[in-house]
């Protein structure tokens, strides 16, 4: 009976200590401080004067952003998010900027300015198509990829950037199990078809739903944030009317 009863008082012993580990392990990883990262000293004043209409701490918010994440950001451009991603993820976690070749001439030198003299130390800057990213299997807690997926549509110089279906499972690849994409891209009008990536640098919700489907990604939440009824639909995003007050999808994806 005495071996019964302790047995039964380990068990529940190892049961409860197990609980309080997963539970203050969730509740250390859930305090990502994108505020702080927002407000550090270091910012560059453009990245803060674009925060109004791009809400960072929402979009991350909503994608569920811990610290320690390991994430991969596809099409990272100048870098806008990186900064941010970098300091909430914190010295636990990482960030791998990628960008393509076919679009550096868009950015410049910026992403040299922005990881020179290692002031993100976190960070692995990766030139890559998008159908070959750079990163191990199951290693990525998080995919980004912010007004982006638009460009799978677009082959600059005649060039493409990736193709799309490849690109998606690269994604699906690199992802840990239960690990998230979160996308968001300039709505284009039902119909309007990937061409539309080209032309006017939008992208039908449904077809970039299709394509992270099809890799093995399941949609686990939508947003609003930044739907915008006023938005035709049908003009460029970078037509003076339109520009910056676009109508834009955010979906979250899992793995």
């Amino acid at each position: 009976m005495n071996f019964l009863k302790n047995t039964l008082s380990s068990f529940i012993t190892s049961i409860s200590l197990t609980i309080i580990a997963l539970t203050s392990a969730s509740a250390l990883a859930a305090d990502a401080d994108v505020a702080a990262a927002l407000a550090h000293s270091d910012r560059p004043s453009n990245d803060s004067a674009a925060d109004a209409g791009r809400m960072p701490g929402d979009v991350l918010s909503f994608a569920g952003l811990e610290t320690g994440m390991d994430v991969f950001e596809v099409e990272a451009a100048g870098g806008y998010y990186t900064e941010i991603l970098s300091r909430a993820v914190g010295s636990s976690g990482s960030v791998i900027l990628q960008h393509p070749p076919g679009l550096m001439g868009f950015v410049g030198d910026s992403i040299d300015v922005r990881t020179a003299n290692n002031r993100l130390s976190n960070v692995t800057v990766s030139i890559s198509n998008f159908d070959e990213l750079d990163a191990a299997d199951n290693s990525m807690d998080m995919v980004t990829w912010i007004l982006g997926p638009h460009e799978l549509g677009f082959t600059p110089g005649g060039n493409s950037l990736g193709d799309a279906a490849e690109a998606f499972r690269e994604i699906a690849r690199i992802l840990k199990p239960g690990g998230v994409l979160v996308a968001s891209d300039h709505i284009a009008a039902n119909g309007a078809g990937v061409e539309a990536g080209g032309t006017l640098h939008r992208i039908e919700e449904s077809i970039v739903t299709d394509w992270a489907e099809a890799a093995g990604l399941s949609v686990a939440a939508t947003s609003n944030m930044f739907k915008n009824t006023a938005d035709p639909l049908t003009e460029g995003v970078f037509a003076p009317a339109i520009q910056g007050k676009t109508s834009k999808f955010l979906v979250l994806y899992r793995k």
